[in-house]
């Protein structure tokens, strides 16, 4: 035991800290069924705000813990709001920091997974016996401060990124209209936009190989096989690859020269979610020996009239996106192309000098956004260490942290 450390049933705590149950810091109530008129109040479910309602079931500052569901999951209300009847909320019975409280939770949450129903649940007990340290009030404060002070650095970053995204939007619709040169080209109207009139518009199958991808769970029969990885429609996002994780699939080995991708090809996505359709981006070969599955288009364009980078840009930009929304097979919630109408897509064809210029100032953009939330994924990194490390005590902060303002 590190010294200045005690043993509890949570964990070694500082040994001037306490352990409560949560039924000594507040009363566990019940949520109700939402009032039917719309307003301004917000009506917090297991999952979060769902409705805004005309009035209040809380007036306090309080946490609300699913009940059902996403039971155990905590939400911060610091305003007026209304627990549904899916959760509890907490009403204090003695002084505490409520955003010290809820990163604790927050790092432990709950669970209802133990219930004996198919849907997981949290009775009351579970909550009010639930056990959690408890730091003086001031270290409570000072706690929940350093960590406000890194969320709200992260807020900020993702105002950055917001910022930077629609910067680059802003630039593709003006390199997409009026070409990449300082004085503006004249320009002609097309079904998806207008744009620059010295263009060439060709079908997309006149200038790039288009190759569908292989279907997951197909018999396979008594071939040789490989296992392979591949491409889903999650790892690829709007302008960036997700490779977090990549799953395998069994393919012939007489198909692996057909489904592999290559570098420089596009990979596009069938579709999906509406902003999931026609998304695109360069394959370099971040995962040697890859396939990529039936929902994923791979397309090779002929150098010698498009670059792959352009034309990665290209579906991205609002043009394309006009495009693969017009043509798609769509119902309420989703939209999919097949290979014929992506093989079609009328492609604008600069000259390859100007197809580089646009790549490289798009790409420049690019890098500004990834610079932003490499960024953001550091500050989380930080928020994630910094609360395991408070809330057990490894690091204790001074005076120095004490919030500016008193919080209930």
């Amino acid at each position: 035991m590190p010294e200045g450390f005690k043993e509890t049933e949570i964990g070694p705590i500082p040994v001037d800290w306490n352990v409560v149950p949560v039924s000594n810091l507040a009363r566990v109530k019940y949520g109700k069924a939402k009032p039917k008129q719309e307003g301004t109040i917000p009506a917090v479910g297991s999952g979060g705000i769902y409705a805004w309602v005309n009035e209040a079931l809380v007036d306090f500052p309080t946490l609300v813990i699913g009940r059902k569901g996403t039971a155990g999951r905590a939400w911060l209300m610091d305003r007026p709001c209304w627990p549904s009847d899916t959760t509890f909320y907490l009403e204090w019975a003695q002084g505490v920091d409520i955003h010290f409280l809820f990163g604790y939770l927050t790092l432990n949450p709950l669970s209802g997974e133990h219930a004996k129903t198919t849907l997981p649940s949290l009775a009351r007990p579970d909550l009010e016996n639930y056990l959690v340290p408890l730091p003086s009030l001031p270290e409570q404060r000072r706690i929940a401060h350093a960590l406000g002070t890194i969320q709200q650095a992260i807020a900020a970053q993702d105002d950055l990124i917001t910022a930077a995204r629609e910067v680059k939007r802003s630039l593709m619709q003006r390199l997409f209209t009026y070409g990449p040169s300082a004085e503006p080209a004249l320009t002609k109207e097309t079904e998806f936009g207008i744009v620059p009139e010295h263009w060439e518009i060709v079908p997309l199958e006149t200038c790039a190989f288009v190759q569908t991808g292989a279907t997951k769970g197909r018999k396979l029969g008594d071939s040789r096989t490989v296992n392979m990885p591949y491409l889903r429609v999650a790892n690829v996002q709007d302008g960036y690859l997700d490779l977090s994780e990549v799953k395998h699939i069994q393919i012939r080995e007489s198909e692996i020269e057909r489904y592999s991708l290559q570098s420089g090809d596009v990979v596009l996505t069938e579709g999906g979610d509406f902003d999931k359709l026609g998304r695109g981006f360069i394959w370099c070969g971040q995962i040697p020996n890859c396939t990529h599955q039936n929902h994923i288009f791979a397309v090779r364009p002929n150098r010698e009239r498009l670059l792959p980078e352009y034309l990665a840009y290209l579906v991205q930009s609002d043009y394309g996106k006009s495009y693969f929304l017009t043509v798609a097979h769509r119902t309420t919630h989703l939209a999919c192309i097949n290979k014929m109408k992506l093989q079609a897509f009328p492609t604008l064809v600069a000259a390859l000098d100007e197809q580089e210029r646009i790549a490289s100032l798009l790409s420049v953009a690019d890098r500004k956004i990834e610079a932003e939330e490499q960024r953001k994924a550091a500050l989380q990194a930080l928020f994630k260490t910094m609360l395991h490390q408070l809330m057990t005590g490894q690091i204790r902060l001074g005076n120095g942290w004490d919030s500016p303002k008193e919080r209930f």
